[in-house]
């Protein structure tokens, strides 16, 4: 097995890998990567050193583990997970992305492939002038500071007082689309200037909104997936990445800078200077928690609004309520974010960067309507292959504190992928292909076409093999919408 790394690398069973503490200086705990070994040996060398980096990182629990859509980011691995203790323990930017709350929601209609077919075209349009997408793109909420601070504390919960949503939409949201410890006096005037304007925007990069189709004979699990409101029989169904934006971006930005002179006060030495960080404890660590949850909740009152908007474009198009159409939210799971977690150590801050929550069936955090069944977690692949709706497992508690992949992972550089490919050539032969796409930009449609992306379905196997997750059905794109 050619390896991009001169490190040991262990099987431990065929999906986990683990790098023991003896082959770095500094590592507190092994790294243990989730992938098959056809992932495995396709990882950058970024990966493994910045994995093992994070091993060294103070109070970290049990493993730095990092997931098969695993790929090199910003301090942390993007696919990194992390636990660390609370009282001895750090917290790092890195480890949550500059994207905070960045995640995925799924949203089922009772619409089937041929009531939306002949209307495809009309749809992706009213959808593409009712969310904005792109760079810079502002939205149709407007904001003085007071309501952007209410934002920031209450979530999706505001958008749902002003008619942005219905009340049950909150049980289909991670912690109710509302993370608690949010305090605006954290955030600083620049960070509020750049998302003051984002609320219901989809901005750019691999953010998408895409109209899906979920296949009777790509369901796998059908009494869990009937559960969830997915019956198949090619359903239309409705997914949406993004996040909190410029603003999320800026409370990062912000908070590195804070912590690159706490290190120094507090004696921290990283084995990379993009893994900054402070004690979980002190005051550096507890005012960029209660930030990040800021940037948290306002990330999930744009998507919140973001789904309002997709229920107006789908009433207005096919001439029915958004209640008829049975547009209820599947889930919405974060996938940039830190929590505050229970397990067998005790109470840990739990890192998940790129990576989702996916909590088994039982757990008291969940709704009471998930408790059988496991929380739902959203992967969302390339726009030209599909994602896929799994739900956590009992062993995902045990092994990962919770956690599993977000996404297929990118293997190609966006740079890269624009030599490749440009951007309206790809816009033909999706559309030949029967995906209809609209795009702020032709070179950011380039961006992400499908070969810049791990194959979806091989990373959903490694997860659902590993015993991590559990796959429930796998929804193929005929629409999206690309900033």
């Amino acid at each position: 097995m050619k390896l991009q790394t001169q490190m040991p690398v262990n099987r431990v069973t065929d999906e986990i890998w683990e790098i023991p503490p003896s082959a770095k200086d500094g590592m507190l705990v092994p790294a243990r990567i989730y992938a098959t070994e056809q992932i495995l040996t396709s990882m950058d060398s970024g990966v493994f050193e910045q994995v093992t980096n994070v091993a060294c990182l103070p109070g970290i629990r049990r493993y730095a583990l990092c997931m098969p859509d695993g790929h090199w980011g910003y301090g942390f691995p993007i696919g990194g997970v992390a636990a660390m203790d609370l009282e001895s323990g750090v917290i790092s930017p890195g480890g949550i992305g500059f994207d905070i709350n960045c995640g995925m929601r799924l949203i089922r209609t009772n619409l089937v492939r041929e009531d939306v077919q002949p209307k495809l075209d009309q749809l992706m349009t009213e959808l593409f002038r009712r969310v904005p997408a792109g760079v810079g793109s502002r939205g149709f909420v407007r904001l003085n500071r007071q309501e952007f601070e209410e934002v920031m504390r209450k979530g999706a919960r505001w958008c749902i007082e002003r008619g942005y949503g219905w009340h049950e939409d909150l049980e289909r949201i991670e912690e109710r689309g509302c993370l608690p410890g949010a305090d605006p006096s954290k955030i600083s005037d620049h960070a509020v200037t750049r998302g003051i304007n984002q609320l219901g925007t989809l901005g750019s990069g691999n953010h998408y909104l895409e109209v899906q189709v979920a296949s009777n004979d790509r369901i796998f699990d059908r009494e869990t997936a009937a559960a969830l409101g997915i019956t198949g029989h090619d359903q239309i169904v409705v997914m949406v990445h993004c996040g909190s934006r410029g603003f999320g971006h800026q409370v990062a930005s912000d908070y590195l800078q804070v912590f690159e002179k706490a290190m120094r006060r507090y004696g921290i030495t990283v084995k990379d200077q993009q893994l900054a960080c402070a004690p979980f404890r002190s005051p550096e660590g507890q005012d960029y928690f209660a930030a990040m949850n800021c940037a948290a909740n306002s990330a999930f009152a744009n998507r919140q609004v973001i789904t309002h908007q997709i229920r107006e474009a789908f009433s207005t198009v096919l001439g029915t309520s958004a209640e008829e159409l049975g547009m209820e939210i599947v889930y919405d799971v974060a996938h940039n974010i830190a929590k505050v977690e229970r397990y067998k150590e005790g109470e840990l801050v739990v890192h998940r960067k790129g990576a989702t929550r996916a909590f088994g069936p039982g757990q008291p955090e969940l709704p009471e309507r998930f408790r059988k069944i496991g929380q739902p977690v959203i992967c969302g692949g390339s726009m030209e292959t599909g994602s896929y709706l799994l739900v956590g497992t009992h062993q995902a508690m045990e092994e990962t504190f919770g956690s599993t992949m977000h996404g297929s992972g990118r293997t190609m550089s966006r740079a890269q992928a624009k030599r490749s490919v440009r951007g309206e050539q790809l816009q033909k032969d999706m559309q030949k292909r029967g995906i209809i796409v609209k795009a702020v930009s032709m070179s950011g449609l380039a961006e992400e076409a499908g070969f810049a992306y791990k194959n979806i379905s091989d990373v959903v196997e490694a997860v659902d093999r590993a015993g991590i997750t559990k796959k429930v059905a796998e929804l193929r794109p005929i629409g999206n919408i690309k900033g």
